[in-house]
């Protein structure tokens, strides 16, 4: 009988938590031959990175996963072998209090969120008491072999290979998307917040010498783009141009078909942490756009991964590179910083990578964290 593994999804910020744990649940389920139930508060969110999915059901088997709805009222059950909370969303007061007289011992983990800060490898795999008697481990993804890794499919990087090698496919995959770039044009895919550096960026794009069509995925950045094109209404499909910028709206697409879209671009803008992790195994340049905190914490963790990313790389290029992340997070000069970087175009695409291929000879997170259950057996 498979081992049942309970994942609880609190959706914040649209589609960050769930698409971390969707493609979790998922790998889970494929990889390890798990029994995965994956709890979700808001299924809306979930129909938008798996369209086959009912908004209104209760529970579905969606992939290879058990799908439940978490509401009101709570759908008792037995807890699985092992139980995560995303994120650090607590869980049904049910759900604990059946945890206190499982028939075995059950793992509770709080999967915690990426950050390439220091102090992640002495908290990752710590033990914490719980009222009861109850104890929680923290598990920390991360950069570094004293944390659990980064989320990668053991068969992502084999696809993303045929894929890049097979122009015709990746023609037909922008097709259908009804993209069509000029042969010389630098393809860029956009997935971001509300940025008021939006305007800045574009007018430099605009005016430089070099072709860009930049993919705008359908999202909160819309609003910010509406006002620099001075217009009060666009849709998915709308294509615009100004000068050497062409953009087109994209409509939202499943987890798999955005790693198609990455894989086509050279330089991937992205946003909170699934995707700016997807970003990283597609090997090309990248801008993060992190999520806000209060007093501006998110910063440190942006310049803790600068830090770390720009080992290795040379000096002017990784200024360069940190100067476009700072004036994209901290609304300062996108224009200035953006035609810093042309220069070191190929040294920063050759520097990702290698970063890419770093990080692939590390077990992934799904493998680690069921290392950890089979060492805490």
């Amino acid at each position: 009988m498979k081992p049942t593994w309970d994942i609880f999804c609190t959706v914040v910020d649209n589609y960050g938590d769930i698409g971390v744990t969707w493609r979790l649940a998922r790998q889970l389920a494929h990889e390890h031959d798990l029994h995965v139930r994956l709890w979700v508060d808001d299924l809306s969110a979930f129909v938008r990175l798996c369209p086959e999915a009912d908004s209104q059901a209760l529970q579905q088997w969606q992939q290879g996963v058990h799908v439940l709805h978490w509401g009101s009222p709570w759908i008792e059950v037995e807890p699985g072998a092992v139980v995560i909370g995303a994120f650090g969303c607590s869980l049904p007061e049910a759900y604990v209090e059946a945890l206190r007289m499982p028939v075995e011992p059950v793992l509770w983990l709080n999967l915690e969120y990426l950050s390439a800060e220091a102090w992640v490898d002495g908290c990752h795999g710590l033990m914490s008491p719980q009222a009861g008697g109850l104890r929680r481990w923290f598990f920390f993804p991360g950069f570094t072999e004293r944390t659990g890794g980064l989320l990668r499919e053991g068969s992502l990087l084999a696809r993303r290979a045929a894929f890049v090698a097979d122009p015709l496919v990746r023609q037909r995959f922008l097709e259908s998307l009804g993209v069509r770039p000029g042969a010389d044009a630098r393809l860029i895919s956009l997935f971001a917040y509300e940025n008021p550096q939006l305007g800045a960026w574009f007018d430099a794009m605009a005016a430089g010498a070099q072709p860009c069509h930049v993919l705008v995925s359908e999202g909160r950045i819309l609003a910010d783009l509406r006002t620099w094109l001075g217009e009060p209404e666009l849709t998915v499909g709308d294509t615009r141009q100004r000068g050497a910028l062409t953009v087109q709206v994209l409509p939202f697409v499943s987890q798999d078909d955005y790693d198609r879209l990455l894989w086509c671009c050279e330089f991937n803008a992205v946003r909170g942490e699934d995707s700016f992790v997807r970003a990283q195994w597609a090997g090309g340049l990248l801008l993060w756009h992190i999520y806000v905190q209060e007093e501006n914490a998110h910063w440190e963790k942006l310049e803790a991964f600068l830090q770390r990313y720009c080992q290795g790389l040379a000096a002017e290029a990784g200024a360069a590179l940190s100067q476009l992340w700072r004036a994209w997070n901290m609304d300062q000069d996108m224009a200035q910083a953006w035609q810093a970087v042309q220069p070191h175009w190929r040294t920063l695409s050759e520097h990702a990578e290698r970063w890419r291929a770093e990080h692939a000879v590390r077990p992934d997170l799904a493998t680690a964290l069921v290392q950890f259950y089979r060492n805490w057996l």
